[in-house]
């Protein structure tokens, strides 16, 4: 394994957790405008609809995949820029 890889994997467990907290906050805030709700429902919440739950998983995977690849990406780049390394 090279030494770059073993440095950046706290770095990318950081980096992991936050993009979480970002598109946690994120998905919050889309139900808000899209559902006219608070809190999003969960798969057992029997007063919800089918397709408001099935919307309300799309929308929280979506968002998290593209939160989790662009602060992975960002991550990524600026260690390149500070070590001369692509971390990957």
């Amino acid at each position: 394994m090279k030494a770059s890889k073993i440095v950046y994997k706290p770095v990318g467990l950081a980096l992991g957790a936050v993009s979480g907290l970002i598109a946690s906050t994120a998905f919050k805030q889309a139900w808000k405008m899209i559902g006219h709700d608070d809190d999003a429902p969960d798969a057992t919440d029997e007063e919800r609809t089918w397709r408001e739950i099935l919307l309300a998983a799309g929308l929280q995977g979506a968002i998290f995949a593209v939160v989790k690849a662009a602060v992975d990406r960002a991550g990524a780049v600026t260690t390149r820029r500070l070590t001369g390394t692509w971390p990957g």
